[in-house]
Order: structure tokens, then sequence, then C-alpha cells
């Protein structure tokens, strides 16, 4: 069987309520390139019926329809790295399932990458989202461009486009912590930006709350630099040449002027001040030492439960490791029947 030419990976959870919607936009939009393709869609343990509606577009489109089953919930990268695994084609579309990146804007990144870029990022025009999101995601931007010299307009946009080189190489990399578009970036040797729509949740809300956001720039600021750690070593320097001063002004004081009571409350609040930046300084040094501890342990990412796919593609079930055709093709009737 001849590989694709474009595959689309979608992460899902909970999105029982959307993916009808997003079926009947997502494949006209595809049909309309004249391309080859195939959409993977990675059930992320959905508590919903998500993953009964996944195995019935299976059914119904199984030329071109693929689904992999996590056995829990993992997260939304985690979920792309399976899909990543699963792809074929020699490019490779992200998409998130809640129809807030329209799939008709699919196209202008495969223009891009018939141009011969490698990687192609999005810029959200227009966006639809809160106020505080937009802004702390402009903050993000900037603190996340100057830590790690990565540059992305938008980074909360996950409909890009990466050639068959990138996705192979993202593939051999076993990060517990990491993120997705700037781990690829990593690898580009051509990358450019389009604009893209946006619109609001189809249905819904977003599965990211602030901790997660919080979370998630904490992965993807201490995955890809040290320069926290140095810069709280500049902090640590300036704050004990400030302190040695700060002695001697004391000491001369003492010896000019005798004992004197006046800024206790002055030294109790440089106390304070110094307390809070060593306990930022050791949940820092916390989180690099995590991410360190997580990835030693070489714990399975994650765990495929099963993979619904055409026998005849003849794609083995990399993270599940013993599949076979025959699994495949019955999945999708065993699923309907049970998570109905």
């Amino acid at each position: 069987m001849n590989c694709p030419q474009l595959s689309v990976v979608i992460p899902v959870y909970n999105e029982e309520a959307g993916l009808a919607a997003l079926f009947a936009r997502l494949y006209p939009a595809l049909d309309k390139l004249g391309l080859a393709y195939e959409v993977v869609f990675v059930n992320d343990g959905s508590r919903d019926r998500s993953a009964a509606l996944l195995a019935e577009q299976y059914r119904a489109r199984p030329d071109a329809t693929r689904v992999v089953l996590f056995n829990g919930n993992y997260g939304q990268h985690m979920a792309i790295l399976a899909g990543f695994e699963h792809t074929r084609g020699e490019w490779v579309i992200t998409l998130d399932a809640d129809l807030q990146n329209p799939p008709e804007e699919i196209g202008k990144l495969v223009e891009q990458l018939a141009a011969g870029h490698d990687y192609v990022g999005t810029v959200r025009m227009n966006r639809q989202d809160t106020w505080f999101r937009r802004h702390a995601s402009r903050l993000m931007n900037r603190l996340r461009e100057r830590i790690t010299r990565i540059r992305m307009t938008d980074q909360g946009c996950m409909l890009r486009g990466y050639s068959r080189h990138i996705v192979d190489t993202v593939n051999q990399c076993r990060e517990i912590n990491t993120f997705i578009p700037a781990l690829a970036y990593t690898f580009a040797q051509n990358p450019t930006e389009v604009d893209v729509a946006h619109e609001e949740r189809f249905a819904g809300e977003s599965k990211y709350s602030l901790y997660s956001l919080i979370r998630l720039n904490f992965d993807l600021v201490t995955g890809f630099s040290v320069v926290p750690l140095q810069w709280l070593s500049g902090v640590g320097i300036t704050l004990s040449a400030a302190s040695g001063l700060l002695f001697i002004v004391l000491m001369a004081r003492r010896f000019l002027f005798g004992s004197e009571v006046q800024g206790v409350f002055t030294l109790f609040a440089v106390t304070f001040c110094l307390l809070g930046v060593i306990l930022f300084g050791m949940g820092l040094l916390g989180e690099y030492i995590g991410r360190i501890y997580q990835q030693v342990r070489q714990r399975p990412r994650y765990l495929v439960q099963a993979v619904l796919e055409d026998p005849a593609s003849g794609h083995a079930d990399k993270a599940a490791g013993s599949a076979s055709s025959e699994r495949h093709a019955t999945g999708a009737t065993e699923l309907g029947s049970h998570a109905s």
C-alpha cells in the first residue's frame, strides 16, 4: 500500500460534543487538497463517548482514518508523540479537536511544506480567547524567547506542520517532559510561519486550567534551557555582595554611633526577602532535579490500549509492541460495543 503524502494528528480528550462537527469539516477540507492523506486520532483517556465516536468514524472511513487509544490520560503532547509514531505521511500536520483552528486552514501549511519548509508555525489572527489568556500568552512568548532563543510568535497554537525528517527526529527523543513545537523547532533548518484564522471553541471548555498552563510553561523553559539557573546564580552573587556591603555599613555604624535599635524592621524585611529568594531558588532547582528523576526511571511515557487501523496498511503498532493486524481490524467493533 502506498504511503499517504499527508498525515494529520489530532489528540482527543473529552471532545464528544464537537467530534461530529470536526468530522464534517475535516474530511471535506482534506479532500479538496487533492492529496493522499490519513487522519490519526489519539484518544487521550477520554471519560466520555469520544472513543466510541472515533471508532465509528474509523468504520466509516477506514481508508483514511487511524485511531490510537491510550489506556489513560497522559497529556496533549504525549498524545501528539504517539500520533507521530503512527504516521506515514511525508508531511505531518497537528490539529486540536476543538475547532478553534479551522481544518480549512490546513491548506496554508501544506503550501509552505510543498515550498520546501521543514517546519511551519502558525499565528492566530483575531484570537477568540479571554483578555487574560491573550496577554498572559504574549508575556510568556517574550519570556520564553528571551530564555530559550526559540522564536515562535504564537507558542500556544497547535496547528503546525512538520516534514518527515523532523517527525522522525522527534520520535528518536525520549524526553518525559517536553513541548513538541519547541522541540521540533530546534531541529528545523528552514522554518517559517503563516497567519491562520481562529474561531471560538465549538463545544465544551478548555482542558488547560491555569495550573496546567503554568506547568506547561515550566516544561517549556526548563526543558530547553538552563538560563533560569544561571539567572539564579547571578541573583545569588548580587545578594551576597549586597549582604557583605550591608555588614560593613552596620559594623561601621556600630563603632561610630554605638548600639542602635533603629532599622530593626528594615533588617527583618531584608531577611524575609532573602528567605524568599532562597526558597524560590530551591523550588527552581527542584524542578530540574525532578525532571532528571522522572527521566532516569525510564518508565513508559504512555501506554497504548489498541490501535484501530486498516490491516492492509501494514503499519506495526510500535507503542503496543505486539498487536496483530487482526486485532487492529476487530478492535473498532469491540470498542464501539463497550464504550457506548
